[in-house]
């Protein structure tokens, strides 16, 4: 159904204890609950366009080390003392090499990664996963988790690469083949993106299963159960069924509006929560493909 969403508020609350005893009910009932509570309405742009762009993302599973040492070298900061008194703040370049904004973010340090373009991948993805060795030998799983910028715009490394001509595939595993085939010129690539991001340490429970990292609602998400939207078009916590048919993924499920990020602008636009890992990280960074969207509203 093709229609606007109504203006006022749907009493969710209202729905909510009917919702918790459903967690266990078979997919029938569950699909029959929907079908007679809520109302789909397709989300459609201002020009009426039904089609738009999936993406995705993930929370990169690494490993890292408490202290400088061996080939971890590649810090990442919580946010320096001085962040709010500059703005924007110092370019990554610029935290690479001058020796004002180095004095600035000295400890600060959180952790090390031996990788500089993993480090990357972190900032760009807001989230991760370390796998951390403690002074002390032990190791635990701790997540870094969005802190805030250095107010600098975000640049795609990809889309320079593009545009030089040195690749044809800006996915991340593409961007990860050349830099392969050209490890000079990590500092040069990486340099053309000038936004860094600064983190906050969560621990997590020993010996558990880590929860999603929290989206932008507040809530952790749940892998391929969660999408970042533009919030100016679907409020946090819509359900949403979304389609998509392409070359990576036939996506045909309900998901939850749960995150935002700067390139998802725009109302039929979304960003699939791949989940945590390699699998993830490799299905995220290829997935670029059309999207229709329903957004659930109370009837």
């Amino acid at each position: 159904m093709a229609a606007k969403l109504p203006t006022t508020r749907p009493t969710w609350k209202a729905l909510c204890p009917e919702i918790a005893k459903l967690a266990n009910a078979p997919v029938e009932q569950q699909r029959r609950w929907l079908l007679d509570n809520l109302q789909p309405y397709r989300v459609e742009s201002h020009e009426q366009r039904q089609s738009g762009l999936l993406t995705g993302y993930y929370e990169p599973a690494l490993v890292g080390s408490r202290q400088a040492q061996g080939n971890f070298r590649v810090p990442l900061y919580a946010p320096p003392a001085q962040l709010g008194q500059r703005k924007p703040w110092y370019t990554r370049q610029e935290i690479d090499t001058l020796p004002a904004a180095r004095a600035a973010l000295r400890g600060k340090e959180l952790l090390y990664l031996a990788d500089p373009v993993d480090a990357m991948v972190l900032h760009i993805q807001g989230s991760g996963l370390v796998n951390v060795t403690e002074p002390d030998g032990r190791q635990r799983w701790v997540r870094m988790a969005y802190a805030a910028t250095n107010d600098q715009p975000y640049i795609s490394i990809g889309r320079w690469l593009l545009d030089r001509k040195l690749i044809t595939d800006a996915s991340w595993p593409g961007i990860k083949a050349w830099i392969d085939r050209n490890p000079s010129r990590v500092n040069e690539l990486l340099w053309q993106n000038p936004r860094v991001v600064f983190f906050r340490e969560e621990a997590l429970p020993v010996g558990t299963t880590p929860p999603g990292p929290k989206g932008a609602q507040g809530v952790p998400l749940t892998a391929e159960r969660s999408i970042a939207v533009d919030r100016r078009s679907i409020p946090y916590g819509t359900p949403v069924w979304m389609k998509s048919t392409g070359p990576q993924t036939n996506l045909d499920r309900l998901v939850l509006a749960q995150d935002t990020g700067t390139a998802i602008v725009g109302a039929v636009r979304a960003d699939y929560y791949a989940g945590s890992g390699a699998a993830a990280g490799e299905l995220a960074g290829r997935l670029k493909q059309p999207l229709q969207m329903w957004a659930l509203w109370p009837r």
